[in-house]
């Protein structure tokens, strides 16, 4: 179990501001749900004042997602454009107390969100745009820009610091080369170069990545059967009950009619403003793991059934 402050606990589970904010003249958008994080940061900005009158979230994550997600909305409500600018992922987490290391990215996408947001407003291209050559982690797409605000903003040193507050480097580990270059460029600028690592076989970045044999053409998947298809839908919920129960919840499936898969969320996810996230993460792991697309929807939402 992570140790959350009593501040995290009561933005995950009394979330300030959550849902779709439909006067609002500014929209960041930040992560994937198939990377595991998202956010999308609504906000209503007073043209004339530039003072922003009202903002909402919407975030798929963590408990910590959803708290970082809820605290931003608090601090820059009320605040200029210019003054939520001077705001950082530091800022974020100060302001719930902490997070743990593990968690810190969670209060990175807030920021970045933020800045996507007040770019949106402002007509600015936002920065954060994967540019070719610019992208570092595939996996969770985050680009050099990111990882130097990060390095910059918390005076990070270590791959594995740049992996918590940012995710980069991971899932599949061949970044980490290209990581810590970034990182030493950053550290070089700043003033504060730590002496140079060099890679060992069978420790981290590409020397830790085996040379994979060539490939034949992928054969085309056979049909599941009726019992197959159930097996795979009840294996992919249950890949993703821990995570799901990390956060006080649970899911469980209900019944599987054609496309249609229904579940019952419990626990912290009953009720939670969140829910639809989750469900949206079911979903995106079904598709996947079935190869087909399926629509999950909450035992609720069963049609009765003539006896």
């Amino acid at each position: 179990m992570w140790n959350y402050t009593d501040k995290v606990k009561e933005h995950f589970f009394n979330p300030k501001n959550s849902g779709v904010l439909d006067t609002a003249n500014a929209v960041g958008e930040v992560g994937s749900i198939t990377c595991g994080d998202a956010l999308r940061l609504m906000l209503k900005v007073d043209p004339d004042t530039q003072i922003i009158q009202d903002a909402k979230f919407q975030t798929f994550g963590c408990g910590s997602a959803i708290a970082s997600s809820s605290a931003l909305t608090e601090m820059i409500i009320g605040k200029t454009v210019d003054e939520a600018l001077t705001l950082t992922n530091r800022d974020i987490a100060e302001y719930l107390g902490g997070l743990p290391p593990e968690k810190m990215h969670c209060s990175v996408m807030g920021a970045e969100a933020l800045r996507a947001a007040i770019a949106n407003y402002k007509g600015e291209a936002w920065e954060d745009d994967h540019e070719e050559g610019e992208l570092v982690c595939k996996c969770f797409g985050i680009d050099a820009a990111m990882i130097e605000r990060a390095v910059t903003v918390n005076g990070l040193t270590s791959l594995e610091e740049v992996t918590h507050y940012t995710k980069a480097g991971g899932s599949c580990q061949t970044c980490h080369e290209k990581i810590e270059e970034v990182l030493e460029e950053v550290l070089a600028k700043t003033g504060a170069l730590k002496p140079a690592k060099k890679h060992t076989p069978g420790t981290v970045g590409l020397d830790a990545i085996k040379p994979l044999e060539p490939k034949a053409e992928p054969a085309v998947a056979p049909k599941l059967t009726n019992v197959q298809r159930m097996q795979a839908i009840m294996a992919a919920i249950e890949e993703m009950r821990p995570q799901i129960q990390r956060d006080g919840g649970d899911v469980e499936l209900v019944d599987i009619d054609g496309k249609d898969i229904y579940v019952r969320l419990t626990g912290a996810c009953s009720g939670c403003s969140q829910s639809a996230g989750t469900m949206m993460g079911v979903q995106m792991k079904l598709v996947e793991k079935l190869g087909e697309f399926v629509r999950v929807k909450p035992a609720s939402l069963m049609p009765a059934h003539a006896g």
